[in-house]
């Protein structure tokens, strides 16, 4: 598609919005952005884009004449595709595209897409410091923090990226082909848009729609959603696992990732030679030696990077030490099962501070899993109720309220004793209380560095 000739409305004036913006802006594309908000600073948000560039705004309530108006809309991921927005353009058949589509759509060279529930920070991380062992010109994208949009047109022929993709931007891919998807795991999260386990898992699948037969899907073999993908895959699925002895795929045998292919082994590195704690750990280093295999990289680079790699900024992070207590940043834990594996890699006994946004997650395999590591359990937001209605279902009766970050820090340094852990290991988004997880992990940082003084 000649995005030049068409008149084109991007939906959403805050980042990905902005960067999309910027990306056309780049390429001599003309666009308007439509926000709800009627005071929108349109200056603010021009002096964002490229000097010079063609802008104009859309502004206040939706009306269904801006679908006529318009040939094409690039949704933010933050907007549902069932918002009176996109569902007009939908109505009239006009093409609707995502941020990913949109930056696929100008990028070269060839991409590492990774989705899934939990692990896809730290895997896409991973598989980033994997592929710049080896290739000169690599870019690490998507919901990891730096806009896909952003660098595009920076790509060339010789480039590889490694994406990490989520579900919302997922919904608005079209004819994304990654060289090697990647889908890690799929467990509840998200269901407030999504509706049910079926699409959210389908919606994750579809990062490997367009692939073909000579393409790879890289799935988790341990997870039955995933599992099942393969046996509907247009890609060549390629298994890993850290519980089974596979013919084919990565596994873990012992303390020992190993390549298993074509009925050789490739042993790569041993749980003993990496940075990274937690069983949930060794699944992300698996699937990332297998994405970066399929991607062209030598084992010995590989073994050289999963060796060097420490644990990314937000997950199971630890902080600093005060009074003798431990304190762990795990703000990127924002559904049960991602803050199951934060409270399974803690050693000592935990205040653990939980809840946020509801996403109408379920909390009792979150809650069973504390066997007896959690000494007080510190609630706030708009799911403190319902965490604490389960806890004590579970007989977990150490349940303190707190109606700010701030005061739920104050309890926490209250009751730990010296050997104690602080962890922050929500289970639940961030929205309500703060702009994203980033922010809420650098403000408990923020306050534990105050405590240390």
């Amino acid at each position: 598609m000649d995005l030049k000739s068409e008149k084109i409305l991007i939906a959403g004036a805050g980042i990905s919005g902005i960067g999309a913006a910027a990306l056309l802006g780049k390429a001599g594309i003309a666009a308007a952005i439509y926000d709800g908000n009627e005071e929108l600073d349109k200056e603010a948000v021009a002096a964002k884009l490229p000097e010079g560039m063609e802008i104009s705004f859309e502004l206040g309530e939706f009306k269904e004449e801006l679908a006529d108006k318009y040939d094409m809309l690039i949704l933010s991921p933050g907007i549902s595709i069932h918002k009176p927005v996109a569902k007009a353009f939908y109505d009239r058949k006009k093409p609707v595209w995502g941020e990913i589509e949109l930056a696929a759509h100008f990028a070269k060279g060839k991409i590492a897409a990774i989705t899934g529930t939990n692990g896809k920070t730290t895997t896409t991380a991973l598989v980033g410091s994997i592929l710049r062992e080896y290739y000169k010109s690599v870019f690490v994208v998507g919901n990891i923090g730096i806009p896909f949009t952003s660098v595009a047109l920076d790509t060339t022929e010789d480039s590889v990226i490694a994406a990490e993709i989520s579900s919302f931007q997922l919904e608005t891919t079209i004819d994304f082909q990654p060289e090697v998807s990647a889908v890690l795991n799929v467990t509840p999260d998200h269901l407030d848009r999504h509706g049910t386990m079926e699409v959210y898992a389908d919606t994750k699948f579809s990062i490997s729609k367009k692939q073909n037969k000579e393409q790879v899907i890289v799935l988790n073999y341990d997870d039955p959603i995933t599992r099942e993908m393969a046996k509907k895959a247009t890609a060549r699925p390629v298994m890993f696992s850290r519980l089974e002895e596979l013919d084919e795929g990565i596994v873990l045998r012992g303390d020992t990732f190993i390549i298993k292919e074509d009925g050789k082994e490739l042993p790569v590195c041993t749980t003993s030679e990496i940075k990274l704690l937690g069983s949930h750990n060794h699944e992300n280093i698996l699937a990332a030696i297998g994405i970066t295999y399929y991607m062209g990289v030598p084992v010995e680079q590989i073994r050289d990077a999963v060796m060097k790699f420490t644990a990314v900024e937000h997950r199971i992070e630890y902080v600093d030490t005060v009074d003798g207590v431990d304190y762990y940043n795990d703000s990127k834990g924002t559904n049960p099962d991602a803050a199951i594996k934060g409270i399974s890699a803690m050693t000592k006994p935990t205040i653990l501070l939980g809840g946020g946004y509801d996403k109408k997650s379920a909390y009792d395999e979150w809650i069973n899993a504390f066997h007896g590591k959690v000494r007080y359990l510190i609630v706030m937001g708009a799911t403190a109720q319902a965490i604490a209605d389960t806890a004590k279902n579970h007989g977990f009766h150490n349940v303190i309220f707190a109606d700010t970050f701030e005061e739920a820090m104050n309890i926490a340094k209250e009751k730990a004793r010296p050997g104690d852990a602080v962890l922050l290991s929500p289970a639940c988004a961030s929205w309500g209380m703060f702009k994203n997880y980033e922010v809420r992990g650098k403000v408990f940082k923020e306050i534990v560095r105050k405590f240390k003084g």
